[in-house]
């Protein structure tokens, strides 16, 4: 779908592609852009934006897929650990202002 084909107010729909996906993305870009291709034709062939290939080129270049699946899994660990600190400080902070009223 390109983007004349949306209606106005319209977004284009997401696609979430795999960490092996984009290194497999990534790895057809470089090929592509050793031959010559420029980065808007190389991205209509990958079908994403040059804002999303600038961005998984920052994020992924040079990784090997081991090395991503493992970045991908520590992001979602601390997620849940940003997640339960929260709670526990919010616990915290109601038990200290229950002990100040006790006072």
């Amino acid at each position: 779908m390109l983007d004349c084909d949306l209606k106005k107010g319209e977004e284009m729909p997401k696609r979430t592609n795999s960490p092996e996906q984009i290194i497999g993305k990534l790895r057809q870009a470089e090929i592509m852009l050793s031959q010559g291709a420029i980065v808007a034709e190389v991205c209509r062939k990958l079908e994403v934006s040059d804002v999303t290939f600038y961005r998984w080129r920052k994020e992924y270049g040079g990784m090997r897929v081991d090395q991503a699946r493992r970045l991908k899994d520590l992001e979602i660990e601390n997620v849940r650990l940003k997640k339960l600190v929260a709670d526990l400080s919010l616990d915290k902070a109601i038990l200290r202002e229950a002990a100040q009223g006790n006072s």
